[in-house]
C-alpha cells in the first residue's frame, strides 16, 4: 500500500469525527545549542467544524528562557493544495519553503526558511495499511527525516538566520493522541557526516479500553548512511524506556542492531504546552529542541559507536500529568 507522506488527511474527515493533524518541523544550530520549532495544528471536535494553529518557539539557552508564541485560526483560514502541504492564515509549509507568522500575547514571530530534504522519507509504521487501519489511533511519519535550512527567522525585537542549520519536518494526524508518548530526534553527532547519521524515534503507550500497553517503539537509526528500522511490536518486551520531564533513558532494539542512551536538558530550556484531544481531554507536552542525545550503537559484527550531540537533539514527552514542573505557555488549545 503507497502512504503519501505529506498529503493533508483533514479534509476528508468527516463533521461528526474528531480529529488532529500536524505538521511540524525542528532547525537546530548545535554548535550555539540553539533550535527553532515550528508546527501547523489542525484540531476537531466532534461535530463542529476544524480550528487551525501556529506554534513557533526559539531555543536559545544563552539568551535565557525559551521564547514562544502561538495564534489560532477558524476554519476559513485553514486550506492546502497548490503545492502548499498545510496553509494556515498567511503561513505556509511546503517542499522547498516555510514561510508565515504568529502573534498573540504580545509576543510576536516570523519566519522566511528555505528547506531541502537530504533523506528519502521515514515511514513509522512499519506496514503501510496500518496508515488507513483505526489502530493505532496515532498514525507518525517524517517527509523529510534530514533536512537542511536556509533564511531566517525572527522571535520579538530578535532576528535569526538560519544558514546551514540542519533538522526534519514531521508530519502526524489521528483521531486521539497515545496515553502518553516520547519522540525523540538527533543528528549533527560528533565526527559524523550531519545528513548520513541521525536517529528519528516515536514511542507510545496507547490505550485500549481499561488497559494500556507497554512502551512500543518506532523509528529509524541511520549510521554513515545506512538505515536501521527500530523497534516494532515484536520488541516490546526488550524495548525499555525510563523517562522523565526532563530526560529520558531508553533501549530501542531494531533489525540487526540496539541503541541505548539518554537525551535531555536542563528543565528551563524546555517549552510546555497544553495538547487537546479530540474528545475534550489534554495532555501537558514538554518540548527542547536543542537537547542533548548520547547514544550507544551495537550492531551484528561490528565494534559498538558511541555517538554525542550537545545541542543537536530533540526530546518531547506527552503525559496526564501536569505536576513536571515546565511553566506552560498562556495560549489555550485550539
Amino acid at each position: 500500500m503507497s502512504v503519501d507522506a505529506t498529503a493533508a488527511r483533514y479534509p476528508s474527515v468527516g463533521r461528526r469525527a474528531g480529529f488532529y493533524e500536524s505538521f511540524y518541523l525542528r532547525a537546530c544550530d548545535p554548535a550555539a545549542r540553539r533550535g527553532v520549532w515550528i508546527r501547523h495544528t489542525v484540531h476537531k471536535k466532534p461535530g463542529v467544524e476544524p480550528r487551525a494553529s501556529v506554534w513557533f518557539v526559539l531555543f536559545d539557552p544563552a539568551a535565557g528562557a525559551p521564547y514562544a508564541v502561538k495564534e489560532t485560526h477558524p476554519a476559513p483560514a485553514l486550506s492546502s493544495g497548490d503545492g502548499d502541504w498545510i496553509r494556515i492564515g498567511s503561513s505556509t509549509l511546503r517542499a522547498d519553503a516555510v514561510t508565515g507568522g504568529a502573534s498573540a500575547h504580545d509576543r510576536s514571530a516570523s519566519w522566511d526558511l528555505t528547506l531541502e530534504s537530504r533523506e528519502e522519507p521515514l515511514f513509522h509504521l512499519p506496514r503501510g495499511w496500518m496508515y488507513s487501519a483505526p489502530v493505532p489511533r496515532t498514525k507518525t511519519l517524517s517527509p523529510a527525516p534530514v533536512a537542511r535550512f536556509g533564511g531566517h527567522v525572527v522571535a520579538g525585537d530578535r532576528r535569526v538566520d538560519l544558514d546551514g542549520w540542519i533538522g526534519m519536518v514531521g508530519h502526524n494526524w489521528g483521531a486521539q493522541h497515545a496515553e502518553r508518548w516520547i519522540w525523540m530526534h538527533g543528528l549533527a553527532f560528533d565526527g559524523a557526516a550531519a545528513d548520513g547519521t541521525w536517529i528519528d524515534a516515536a514511542i507510545g503507550r496507547i490505550k485500549l479500553g481499561r488497559w494500556t500497553t507497554p512502551w512500543i517503539g518506532n523509528g529509524e537509526l541511520a549510521i554513515g548512511g545506512r538505515r536501521y528500522r527500530l523497534g516494532g511490536l515484536e520488541r516490546t518486551r526488550s524495548t525499555c524506556v525510563d523517562e522523565h520531564p526532563d530526560r529520558c533513558r531508553f533501549i530501542l532494539p531494531g533489525d540487526g542492531v540496539k541503541v541505548s542512551g539518554e537525551v535531555g536538558a536542563d528543565k528551563a530550556d524546555f517549552v510546555g504546552w497544553v495538547y487537546s484531544d479530540p474528545d475534550g481531554g489534554r495532555h501537558d507536552t514538554v518540548n527542547c529542541s536543542a537537547a542533548g542525545m548520547e547514544l550507544k550503537v551495537e550492531r551484528e559484527g561490528q565494534a559498538p559507536v558511541n555517538l554525542v550531540t550537545d545541542g543537536g537533539a530533540t526530546y518531547e514527552l506527552g503525559m496526564r500529568e501536569q505536576d513536571h514542573g515546565v511553566p506552560l505557555q498562556p495560549f489555550p488549545d485550539p
